[in-house]
């Protein structure tokens, strides 16, 4: 084998790992970003714990092959870049701000969430969507809100009843 291929394969390789890894990879066209709008990115996609890479689409095509996905050999033309999230909303959050941020310059193309591909709508649900963090957080809120309002209950009976004696030890004393 050459070295080309042998480096191919090893990056074929690599993007199917972290296809793997990610749960979940959002496809993006990008056409005009400043090297100042495309650091800006970047920071963002760091900040939310997502990969931002720009690959060639043979070899991301390559890897989802290799993976038995061929749902997005018709997305993988032209300039693309992938984000590999570390939740299922986290790409999609930071992609759909960076659409409406630099109109024109970054698009959806499609994304891989759970095993399936999901269009462009189906990430802008996503990226509407809670985190999987917040969603854990609202229903332990949920679930401990009787419970607290029942210690809240139990508690205001002995208040109300040293009011009460206080109350009458004031009559007696009157």
């Amino acid at each position: 084998m050459s070295a080309n291929r042998d480096a191919k394969v090893l990056a074929v390789q690599e993007i199917k790992q972290k296809i793997q890894d990610a749960k979940s990879v959002v496809l993006v066209k990008f056409e005009g970003l400043t090297v100042a709008e495309d650091t800006e990115l970047r920071r963002e996609f760091r900040k939310n714990n997502v990969e931002y890479k720009v690959l060639k689409n043979t070899l991301v095509r390559r890897a989802f092959n290799d993976l038995g996905v061929t749902d997005f050999d018709d997305d993988l033309n032209g300039p693309t870049s992938v984000a590999f999230g570390a939740d299922e909303t986290g790409a999609a959050k930071v992609v759909i701000e960076a659409v409406k941020k630099y109109d024109k310059k970054v698009s959806v193309k499609s994304a891989y969430v759970d095993g399936g591909k999901v269009d462009e709508s189906g990430v802008k649900e996503l990226a509407s969507m809670p985190s999987k963090e917040q969603l854990v957080a609202k229903m332990l809120g949920s679930l401990q809100a009787p419970i607290s309002n029942f210690v809240g209950v139990l508690s205001a009976m002995p208040r109300s009843l040293v009011i009460a004696l206080n109350a009458i030890a004031e009559k007696k004393a009157q």
